[in-house]
């Protein structure tokens, strides 16, 4: 709507003043936040995909990692939690005869540690929040998610030295993502006491890896 106007005439004895203010425009209607609570499911579903696999860029391009923090710390779960699925999926498929079993134990695994993880650095003085912290340790695992899928490929019939190598890669590969987040947020000389349990966990995994 156009800017209105408005006259106020101001009388006395001598003279009549017009004086002509300025009338505000009416304020516009603003988008209510539950807009977006009709979006329909699809696109909300590709949205988070969309979301998962443009962090997973910044975990698996080791050219990215300088700008891995800043993406990262927009924080969330799901990626985490399908990376973590696919892992135990993987390392059950090898073992059909107690899949439950390291299902369960991968899954509790990753989860525990990564609290873990985060604890300690929360304790040695880091300033992020428990979630992002957690998810930026769940994203790192991808590339053992990849080594996992290799030996599956390679098969038991391979020789323990190329399965050793591939996990081994995975490892070096998780570390480096996840130390180069990690050792931002603490104290230059607290760095080393915060990024040991990181590297551990991971070398539990790789482990799983590996022996699976």
């Amino acid at each position: 709507m156009a800017d209105l106007e408005g006259t106020v005439s101001l009388a006395n004895a001598d003279h009549l003043n017009t004086v002509t203010l300025p009338v505000a425009p009416p304020i516009q209607p603003q988008k209510s936040i539950d807009d977006s609570l009709d979006e329909p499911i699809v696109e909300t579903i590709m949205r988070d995909l969309q979301m998962i696999w443009f962090k997973l860029q910044y975990v698996l391009n080791p050219k990215m990692q300088k700008e891995a923090g800043a993406k990262l710390r927009d924080w969330d779960l799901w990626g985490p939690l399908l990376i973590c699925l696919f892992l135990a999926m993987t390392l059950g498929f090898q073992h059909s005869s107690s899949t439950e079993g390291i299902f369960g134990t991968i899954f509790v695994l990753v989860w525990l540690g990564a609290f873990v993880v985060t604890l300690n650095a929360k304790l040695l003085g880091s300033n992020t929040s428990i979630l992002r912290s957690v998810c930026v340790l769940g994203y790192c695992i991808a590339p053992l998610d990849i080594s996992a899928v290799l030996l599956v490929l390679m098969g038991k019939e391979m020789h323990f030295v190329f399965r050793f190598v591939a996990a081994a890669l995975g490892y070096a590969w998780a570390s480096f993502s996840s130390i180069s987040f990690m050792s931002t947020l603490l104290p230059e000389e607290k760095k080393l006491l915060g990024v040991f349990p990181v590297l551990l966990f991971y070398l539990v995994l790789a482990w799983f890896v590996l022996m699976a």
